[in-house]
């Protein structure tokens, strides 16, 4: 049975929708890093990442842009709208996607957290500061202003 007639696991893919991907298994593994590298990679203060065997995952729309980090990481990510998809070890045969770009991110929870010698001190008090929902503190213009250009979760 090839991939095509696999229901996959979980999807996801990139805001514009030109690059989409399948897990045809539930991840192997979940984790946060906080190295500089994925720091960079993703402009934020850490990555999420979820992994599977290769044979268990699939792009399934378009291909992605690739990056290799170092002399041992490829990183894809879409070269249309830049959304970062991808982390690979290059002599492994799995292949870890970012848990934000999933359909349904709230389907993985890491488990372990690692290159913690770059974590931000202060991340403990951000996840602790007072939270709005996007309705309470509306762009300017507000939400009817608002136009996504990025493709609905979950299509294609």
């Amino acid at each position: 049975m090839g991939q095509n007639d696999r229901q996959p696991t979980l999807t996801g893919g990139c805001q514009c929708g030109a690059v989409r991907y399948a897990l045809y298994s539930a991840p192997t593994s979940a984790d946060i890093c906080h190295c500089r590298m994925c720091q960079r990679a993703l402009g934020n203060v850490f990555a999420a990442f979820a992994g599977v065997g290769l044979d268990d995952f699939a792009w399934t729309r378009g291909l992605p842009a690739s990056y290799r980090s170092s002399s041992i990481v490829e990183r894809g990510f879409c070269g249309h709208c830049g959304t970062p998809l991808s982390f690979r070890y290059l002599e492994t045969d799995k292949i870890s996607v970012t848990i934000g770009s999933l359909d349904q991110p709230a389907r993985v929870r890491p488990t372990e957290q690692v290159g913690i010698e770059s974590r931000v001190p202060w991340l403990h008090e951000a996840l602790a500061l007072p939270g709005k929902r996007t309705e309470d503190d509306p762009p300017p213009g507000g939400l009817a202003a608002l136009h996504s250009f990025q493709e609905p979760m979950g299509a294609g």
